[in-house]
């Protein structure tokens, strides 16, 4: 994801995400405060056992985000701070570089706490695996020329999703299709519908 927005024109970030509301300037934001909460995480051990896994971490409603939260509204003032594209694209490659070498460090047994749960490294990670590839599926949204995630990254966060709604999406639905239309990003096309049967009625499975 990180060369994927390095790949980006500066018109690019003035183009819609798929996050309600947010440009994609607004969302490569939002990724820099993700990162800089994961590195925080990493090195906040807990002094209890876990409590919480990668699947339990996720708080699930079926309302999907209008934008309107005022945390929404100040990464767009955030954002819009930081003027110049390049900026973001630097900032974001200073945190994400400096997440990923901490989590190759990390040891995944490990508890740590974070907004008051608790849970392993290798679960936390995990959890952000699903977070990030959605992410950049909502990246990637109104940008056709842009790569998409790694596909051993959608087959995962996938099977996590699946574990969250406690039911599997068609083998038809391709896991990008998956993704987006289960956590509401998309809704089903009337085929789509069909073939996700009672499963149909549970969506979406809105991720906070």
């Amino acid at each position: 994801m990180r060369t994927a927005i390095a790949d980006l024109s500066d018109e690019d970030f003035a183009r819609p995400s798929g996050c309600a509301r947010w440009l994609v300037r607004d969302l490569v934001c939002h990724l820099i405060i993700d990162a800089q909460d994961v590195l925080i995480t990493l090195v906040t051990p807990a002094e209890t056992e876990p409590t919480w896994d990668a699947i339990t971490y996720w708080d699930v409603s079926d309302t999907p985000p209008t934008g309107d939260d005022p945390l929404d509204s100040l990464i767009i003032r955030l954002a819009a701070a930081y003027e110049e594209p390049r900026l973001l694209k630097f900032h974001l490659d200073d945190v994400g570089s400096a997440v990923g070498r901490a989590a190759e460090l990390a040891d995944p047994a490990v508890p740590v706490t974070t907004q008051g749960k608790v849970l392993t490294v290798g679960d936390y990670l995990c959890a952000y695996v699903l977070e990030w590839t959605l992410h950049h599926l909502d990246l990637i949204a109104h940008l056709s020329d842009t790569a998409e995630p790694p596909a051993e990254c959608l087959a995962r966060s996938r099977e996590i999703l699946e574990k969250i709604a406690g039911a599997a999406f068609p083998a038809s639905l391709p896991d990008k299709d998956a993704l987006r239309v289960g956590t509401g990003r998309r809704a089903p096309t009337d085929a789509e519908q069909a073939e996700l049967g009672e499963l149909a009625a549970k969506l979406p499975f809105v991720l906070g």
